[in-house]
């Protein structure tokens, strides 16, 4: 790979910086360069819609309410996923202040995390140089660059499976060389319930997984049973249970909707959003790895990575069989990637555990270049982070220059012009960062045909909607309105001052919005606004039934 002269002192300049990350305690600079190059640019452009909206929109409202328990959207019990992020996120907002930085800040220190105690792993049981290449290529690639840019769970959960792996392997190479392993097995429980506070079962199935295909494939049976650990049982209990239980005694019936139907059911049916083949994934993890993926083209080489034999230098005694590291990496690969291919339903942001293993593989390309006295080698592995930062950088100024979807705009004017009192309805549409840009404390009203079987059988904000007004009832029949209730609520004189938010090319069907211009608007989205007492369109007709 080839870069245009006036590259040379970039690259020279990267040497220069690998050169000072060869020290033996070089992981704070790790960390710190990890951090300020997966920071810099989150803020750079609004929340993403739906996902980061959501996400950190539910974050918002723990801190606004006070009640750091119940996860709630529109303030109701929103159980479709554990509190782990919505605490560290709502800790940040109160730290930072209400944006995009903040909100982000939960992903990019999961991020950060991963590439730091990875490189600590693989320095502990592979070598410095093995370590530096991977948490570069982990760390400069646009696939957990992207990651860690976006306000959602997948690199949280990630990064705590990944930890999860880590120590348990840590835990397996301290036992097998005779030294104290009661840390590794207390940090390996710890990080399983983390996982499992970030995102359900899956934070423990996926890396139990792992450490079980390895162990079995070197026939470790008494490894198996060291993990294990009933204090750690006992630990991991104790840091899980209480929420749950908190949960079902405040919201009976949050038991069988959070595991069985959260977890198991969405996994196995086929009704849910994103529907894609099995080989999904191997073309999108090859993509967003570029350039650091087309190096693995040298696995297929006659005298490739797998025929290099290693042999560990005799200072280091915590260095491990290169062969016992591969197995770990390959077991973690393909369990993460064969798990996530079996659903119909997938989302790219459900494989970023496999990026750790990939990079560890692609450095081994470069390791051999090295250790081949390969001329360029060194120069070769700086120019490929280049290229793959610029591609990261590129993607970042395409946000900022092809703004995608945000009511951000539309937030801000209803917050300038709101009123105590007045209200904010929705409609057709759930716009979840709203609340949080527009400071609004109060009730939104979302109207949709909410009795309609066919309206209400897709996976999207009605249904979430109304599964979380299911545990609120009461509460529910004052946010989740239908048409008609709009209208009639529109027509009575005494109505309050009322802010209504619905696409542009939409608003002609709602009578309310007919003959009346949006205060503000987006490309496809308007504000309107209605005056107390005033009348609108459609008042002394009858209204319309709810179609067939």
């Amino acid at each position: 790979m080839k870069v245009p002269v006036f590259g040379a002192r970039l690259v020279d300049a990267g040497e220069s910086l690998w050169r000072r990350l060869q020290a033996r305690r070089a992981w704070p600079w790790v960390a710190l360069f990890a951090f300020l190059w997966l920071a810099a640019t989150t803020w750079t452009y609004p929340l993403l819609l739906p996902d980061e909206g959501r996400y950190v929109g539910v974050a918002w409202q723990m801190l606004a309410s006070g009640d750091f328990l119940t996860p709630r959207l529109d303030g109701l019990p929103f159980f479709h996923k554990p509190p782990l992020f919505y605490w560290l996120t709502a800790a940040s907002l109160a730290l930072f202040g209400d944006n995009a930085w903040a909100g982000r800040l939960c992903s990019v220190l999961a991020a950060t995390a991963l590439v730091t105690v990875f490189y600590v792993f693989l320095r502990r049981y592979a070598s410095g140089g093995a370590a530096r290449r991977t948490a570069l290529i982990l760390a400069v690639q646009p696939f957990l660059f992207g990651a860690a840019h976006y306000a959602n769970l997948d690199m949280l959960v990630a990064a705590l499976m990944s930890l999860t792996v880590m120590a348990g392997a840590d835990a397996v190479f301290r036992r097998e060389q005779l030294r104290p392993d009661a840390a590794a097995l207390a940090a390996m429980y710890v990080a399983a319930a983390a996982g499992f506070l970030a995102k359900g079962l899956i934070g423990v199935v996926l890396p139990g997984g792992v450490l079980f295909f390895w162990l079995l494939g070197r026939r470790r049976w008494r490894a198996m049973g060291r993990l294990l650990w009933w204090p750690g049982i006992l630990l991991f209990l104790a840091l899980t249970l209480p929420w749950m239980v908190a949960m079902e005694l405040r919201h009976p019936g949050f038991f069988d909707y959070y595991i069985v139907h959260q977890h198991f059911q969405r996994f196995l049916e086929s009704g849910f959003n994103n529907p894609h083949p099995f080989w999904f994934y191997v073309p999108v993890v090859l993509g967003l790895t570029l350039p650091w993926s087309i190096q693995l083209w040298r696995w297929f080489q006659p005298r490739g990575p797998m025929q290099t034999a290693f042999v560990p230098p005799a200072h280091r005694i915590e260095q491990v069989d290169r062969g016992v590291l591969r197995g770990l990496m390959l077991s973690w690969l393909a369990v993460v990637l064969v798990f996530f291919s079996i659903p119909t339903s997938k989302l790219v942001g459900y494989v970023i555990a496999v990026l750790p293993p990939l990079a560890w593989f692609i450095q081994e390309t470069f390791e051999q270049r090295e250790e081949s006295t390969a001329p360029g080698a060194r120069r070769s592995l700086v120019r490929h982070a280049l290229v793959a930062a610029g591609l990261c950088l590129l993607a970042v100024a395409a946000l900022v220059l092809f703004p995608q979807r945000s009511t951000k705009d539309l937030a801000l004017a209803l917050a300038a012009g709101a009123a105590p009192g007045d209200r904010l309805v929705m409609l057709d549409q759930y716009a979840y960062d709203v609340p949080m840009y527009a400071g609004w404390r109060g009730p939104v009203v979302a109207v949709a045909q909410w009795d309609d079987p066919k309206v209400m059988r897709g996976d999207d904000w009605r249904r979430e909607l109304a599964d979380a007004a299911g545990f609120a009832p009461d509460r529910g029949a004052d946010r989740l309105w239908l048409p008609q209730r709009l209208q009639a609520y529109l027509c009575d004189p005494a109505h309050a001052t009322t802010w209504l938010l619905a696409w542009l090319d939409e608003a002609d069907r709602h009578p309310p919005l007919a003959d009346r211009a949006p205060v503000a608007r987006t490309r496809k989205m308007g504000l309107w606004r209605v005056p107390a007492a005033e009348t609108v369109n459609g008042c002394g007709e009858t209204p319309s039934s709810a179609p067939e």
